[in-house]
Parts: C-alpha cells; sequence; structure tokens
C-alpha cells in the first residue's frame, strides 16, 4: 500500500504519495545543487576579472609606491585563495585598496 500525505496548495487539498514527496525533494537537491554551481561559476569569473583589473599594480613600472603594492599584493593574494575559502562558493570578496 502506497503511503499518502496531504497539503494544501492555492487553497486546494492536494494528495501526495510517498514517491511523488522523494521526486519533489529530488528536484529540489538538484536545483540547489544548480544554483551552487552557477554561483561558483559567476564568483570565479568576477574573481578573474578583479585580478585582471588590477595587474598593473604589480608591474615593474607601476606608479604606486611599495607601499601600495604590498596592498595590492595581499589584495590580489585574497582573491586567488577564495576559491579555497571556508564557506566557497557563497563568500564575501576582499575590499579594493584605495
Amino acid at each position: 500500500m502506497t503511503e499518502v500525505s496531504y497539503k494544501i496548495i492555492d487553497g486546494v487539498l492536494v494528495e501526495n504519495s510517498v514517491e511523488d514527496l522523494a521526486a519533489i525533494e529530488e528536484c529540489k537537491t538538484e536545483m540547489a545543487s544548480d544554483a551552487v554551481e552557477e554561483l561558483k561559476i559567476y564568483n570565479r569569473q568576477k574573481r578573474n576579472a578583479l585580478l585582471a583589473e588590477s595587474d598593473w599594480t604589480q608591474a615593474n613600472d607601476s606608479p604606486l609606491a611599495a607601499e601600495k603594492k604590498v596592498e595590492w599584493a595581499s589584495y590580489r593574494t585574497a582573491l586567488r585563495d577564495l576559491p579555497t575559502s571556508e564557506g566557497w562558493p557563497s563568500v564575501t570578496f576582499p575590499t579594493e585598496p584605495s
């Protein structure tokens, strides 16, 4: 005998079997997994863009003072370390030096 549960959706009583509920939960899990993968891709692209935009700060002919170069180098290291950070891909990006 199939176990049945009921719930109200938009004011209508709906019957769900255990198999239906399992399929719904599996779908939710797949959707969540897809969202995480999309966030990983987005954050990696954003990180790569920020690194590319700050490449000039580390060039030999950069107009920055030595201490500013160090600040930018630390920022760039923090960007590169993001994918190994706890909580990746739900992370806070480091603040760009001023």
